[in-house]
């Protein structure tokens, strides 16, 4: 562990390594979908090497625990002396501890190894509610809550390590972990994934009472197995290759929210499944002009993944493939990638692209005015002060301002989409691919993220878990409209689609 304060390892970067070696201490999991086997999966995924050791043999599948074998303490320590007598390890996730003794043996372990990272996620309540650890247990767990640099709990877990009522708001969750932080003297990773509604945030605070938010939206699925463990792991590793907490939590987030978009293609048991680890190198992999379509990131159960054929957003999407072919092709978007595109042809791409946000704010606004229900109403409102606030605001952090006057490919863009106000199907429609293709790009080409990226801020925006969300959304509503809609207006939404697609193609090309 370090010896600067916990302040400072919130907003300090650690010394980076090139591939992190971490180390796992947890239980196992024979489906391969929470303990140490997510453990190394996302340890590999973020592109470290993982370790790992066993405190616990757990017989369990996707319905549920059946039976554990706890090996002996001694040989708890000789598995730990044997990595760290010859391994250099750069960060260690600790996972599930079973007893007060086998706790003070890792304790004891870290105190003599010092590793620069160590994670802490707290097993201890079972998603029953039940109490996993008995109170020696939790008592050594608060205690080495104090050794560690990162505490990860859920809800759960946080109201019994504060001693209090588990938080059902997020301003009581924010107190808990301030509590938490402030008595262990330990950051705290904030998780509210287990709170109500569609918002999903997360936050590390700090033992000074900082706190570094990171908001998202929920992904519904019911494969979530092995969530909390992953993103200890990802922030772990992530921390060891030098992203400071908050930035780690970023990325993390980026990568668990793709994670869950993509669980459902696993078909893994048939309970609670686990999440797609390696979605993000699938996706790489894919070859740029496809024989066959892609699958396609539409929408199901309300976020990106692979959709069944008679979803019209697939069919679409599937439908301009050679478009995106074509778009992943363009120089603009390899030397974006690789941070060699020319400063001066992403300032004229920005100064183009600051315009055209002008615009798309008011069509927006235009859909948000069509549109049938007050959820949808207030999504597009949402969305066009997203366009107008936040998304200008990265523009201008580069520009200042934005130039007088529209390009040719601008001005035909905007066009389209004000003359697709004819019906609210076909708006949503046009709408759809500035979503979905910048989501596309966004979270494929999040892979080459580091802090020196001269672009990185323009691929965290679009890569953001909460744009990932929000593109999922409108893929709903635009095939919720299709559904509604007879034949003549289902070919106007597909025209509209296409021909929005070709203006992005269009507006790239031009750059």
């Amino acid at each position: 562990m370090s010896d600067v304060s916990v302040a400072q390892t919130v907003t300090a970067p650690h010394r980076p390594q090139a591939i992190p070696r971490v180390l796992s201490i947890a239980g196992t999991d024979p489906t391969g979908g929470a303990g140490i086997q997510a453990d190394l999966k996302s340890i590999g995924a973020l592109g470290g090497y993982g370790m790992a050791v066993v405190t616990a043999l757990v017989a369990q599948n996707t319905h549920g625990v059946r039976e554990v074998h706890v090996p002996p303490t001694a040989f708890l320590a000789a598995q730990l002396d044997a990595v760290s007598d010859d391994v250099q390890i750069d960060a260690v996730k600790i996972g599930m501890l079973q007893s007060a003794e086998i706790i003070e043996t890792v304790r004891e372990w870290l105190a003599r190894v010092r590793p620069p990272v160590v994670v802490l996620d707290p097993v201890m309540v079972a998603t029953s509610g039940d109490r996993l650890l008995d109170p020696a247990a939790e008592d050594a767990l608060r205690t080495l809550a104090t050794a560690v640099d990162l505490i990860t709990p859920n809800l759960a877990e946080l109201a019994v390590l504060v001693r209090r009522p588990r938080a059902t708001a997020w301003e009581q969750a924010l107190d808990d972990a301030w509590a938490l932080a402030s008595a262990t003297g330990t950051a705290v990773l904030l998780k509210g994934g287990h709170l109500d509604g569609a918002d999903c945030p997360d936050a590390v605070v700090a033992a000074d009472g900082a706190v570094h938010e990171v908001g998202g939206t929920r992904v519904a699925t019911r494969n979530t197995h092995g969530t909390g463990c992953s993103l200890s792991s990802a922030m772990a590793t992530l921390r060891a290759g030098g992203a400071a907490w908050p930035d780690a939590l970023v990325r993390a987030k980026t990568w668990l929210t793709g994670a869950l978009a993509h669980a459902d293609a696993l078909g893994v048991g048939g309970g609670n499944g686990p999440i797609d680890h390696f979605h993000e190198q699938r996706v790489a992999a894919e070859p740029t002009r496809p024989e066959a379509p892609r699958d396609a990131p539409a929408v199901r159960g309300g976020a990106v993944g692979s959709a069944p054929a008679a979803s019209w957003a697939a069919q679409v999407w599937d439908a301009a493939a050679a478009v995106r072919a074509d778009v992943d092709a363009l120089a603009f978007v390899r030397g974006l990638a690789d941070g060699s595109l020319p400063r001066a042809t992403f300032l004229r791409y920005l100064a183009q692209d600051a315009l055209y946000l002008g615009e798309y704010s008011r069509v927006l606004a235009k859909a948000s005015a069509l549109a049938p229900t007050s959820a949808e109403q207030a999504f597009w409102a949402r969305a066009a002060e997203s366009s107008i606030v936040e998304e200008r605001r990265l523009h201008e952090s580069h520009l200042g301002s934005p130039p007088d006057a529209p390009a040719p490919q601008t001005l035909a863009y905007t066009n389209h989409l004000h003359a697709s106000a004819r019906s609210y199907g076909e708006l949503v429609a046009a709408l759809l691919p500035c979503f979905w293709l910048y989501t596309d790009l966004g979270v494929r080409l999040a892979a080459w993220r580091h802090d020196a990226h001269p672009y990185d801020d323009w691929l965290a925006m679009y890569g953001d878990p909460a744009f990932t969300a929000a593109t999922a959304r409108a893929a709903d509503i635009a095939d919720a409209a299709a559904r509604e809609a007879g034949p003549h207006e289902r070919a106007r939404m597909s025209a509209a689609f296409a021909r929005s697609m070709e203006h992005e193609l269009e507006f790239f090309a031009r750059a």
